[in-house]
């Protein structure tokens, strides 16, 4: 049996057993969308596919440099950091290919964590829209930098003077991915051999940015297989001595990096919604009031969306990162770009994401206010055609310039409580206030250039 052939837990007993092995590689990915997890021994994994086993909640309590969150309440030192239930996902199973003696597992909180575990509330947001007779079809595209650098020689140079791939702007350079087609290789014959196959890989606009375009799968599907890609790119780059980052914008110098979402709705007997060929764009009454959805909520859910410090330097004019909630037929400068096609390929592009954004909160905050823009018949406001950022809109389109004001407006926000939950809500809006007091603590280079010996 092959990994990808795995679907049951009986499955997942027999391929254990019949390949003899000693440890199992288990996984659960984060608020940030980072993959935390262990190697169980086999005795252990066998028991926890019945009923599954415990995991320190504080994996849902601290940040990306394991700095525990003061403000949280559903996990903290008022808690002890109890362990939370998980459940092993017996359908997950793969193949690493840099450690032929294991397979890896991806696993999920249950409840009552699953109130705010990123896979469980996109689950939750994909039944809601099975409900409504909905299946959700998914293509998750991302823009990385590759470095000449290490782990190591990152912080020796304290972030400064990093030695990229290549050098200088080569945007779908032919000459750039034959020269370094090693790499490129690697990423393909990893994103085969994983199962998060990538139908485009080409060079971006920047020194050593790459961008791959995922094969569009179901949303649950498709956010697992760009989670999973996110993190063993970085470790394929690690392990051949390079270094890949989806940090939203790294250098001033250069455009940040986008994670663009392209998202159509199915009905149950697997018909586009979104086509209409009697309507104008080809835009069926459905799509129209699910674009209105997400354009209405974006300022609301953007702490979702952009979810880092460093996110909102990306979304500066002129950047390719949009700065207000716009939409625009195959328009690159709005935040949603509607692609006219036929019956397969009519879509929304949800352009505002940049690519340290958690795929699941992502998808879920894209694919919810689409839903509930559905169901409360919202109508599109005037779309753009030109330039986006030489045009002026109404206020209430423009996005929250901070990562904490976008926290505090989603905890305002009805909405998002009816449709994620309060528990959720609540805690993940403190998690990102958390960050924006981490990052008040800090000096930058700016401050010193500017002001030490001016002012």
């Amino acid at each position: 049996m092959r990994a990808r052939q795995v679907k049951t837990v009986t499955d997942a007993r027999e391929i254990v057993n019949a390949r003899h092995l000693s440890h199992i590689k288990v996984g659960v990915f984060d608020i940030d969308g980072i993959l935390r997890g262990k190697y169980m021994s086999r005795e252990k994994f066998l028991s926890a596919l019945d009923k599954g086993f415990g995991f320190c909640d504080v994996v849902l309590g601290w940040d990306s440099n394991d700095q525990l969150y003061d403000n949280a309440k559903y996990t903290g030192w008022h808690t002890g950091y109890p362990d939370a239930p998980v459940r092993i996902l017996p359908e997950s199973c793969r193949e690493i290919p840099f450690e032929p003696d294991t397979l890896f597992f991806l696993a999920e909180f249950s409840a009552p964590a699953e109130k705010i575990c990123p896979r469980g509330v996109l689950r939750r947001v994909i039944a809601k829209a099975e409900t409504m007779g909905f299946s959700a079809h998914v293509g998750f595209e991302y823009e990385f930098f590759v470095f000449n650098e290490t782990r190591e020689s990152i912080r020796e140079k304290r972030y400064h003077d990093l030695k990229t791939l290549a050098p200088g702007n080569f945007g779908y350079s032919m000459l750039r991915n034959c020269v370094d087609s090693n790499i490129y290789q690697n990423i393909l014959d990893l994103s085969e051999s994983m199962d998060f196959p990538i139908e485009g890989l080409h060079e971006e606009t920047g020194p050593g940015v790459l961008e791959a375009a995922l094969c569009v799968d179901s949303a649950l599907n498709a956010a697992d297989k760009a989670a999973l890609f996110k993190t063993f790119t970085k470790v394929l780059a690690q392990k051949q001595g390079l270094l890949a980052t989806f940090m939203a914008k790294w250098s001033p110098d250069w455009p940040g990096q986008s994670g663009h979402i392209h998202i159509s709705l199915k009905s149950h007997k697997n018909n586009s919604v979104f086509f209409d060929a009697d309507a104008t764009d080809n835009m069926s009454d459905v799509m129209r009031h699910f674009i209105a959805g997400q354009q209405k909520l974006m300022p609301e859910l953007l702490a979702m969306i952009s979810p880092t410090i460093n996110a909102y330097s990306r979304l500066v004019p002129g950047f390719w990162a949009p700065t207000v909630a716009t939409w625009g037929v195959d328009n690159r400068t709005c935040a949603l770009r509607v692609i006219v096609g036929n019956e397969q390929a009519q879509r929304v592009e949800y352009r505002v994401g940049a690519a340290d954004a958690n795929p699941y909160l992502i998808l879920a905050a894209a694919l919810a206010s689409g839903l509930w823009g559905i169901e409360q018949e919202q109508e599109l406001e005037a779309g753009v055609v030109g330039n986006a950022y030489d045009q002026s809109f109404p206020e209430h389109l423009y996005f929250p310039s901070t990562l904490w004001d976008a926290a505090q407006r989603l905890k305002q926000s009805t909405v998002a409580r009816q449709i994620f939950g309060d528990e959720f809500v609540e805690h993940f809006a403190a998690s990102r206030e958390w960050e924006e007091r981490e990052f008040r603590q800090h000096i930058t280079d700016w401050e010193l250039h500017r002001y030490l010996e001016i002012i």
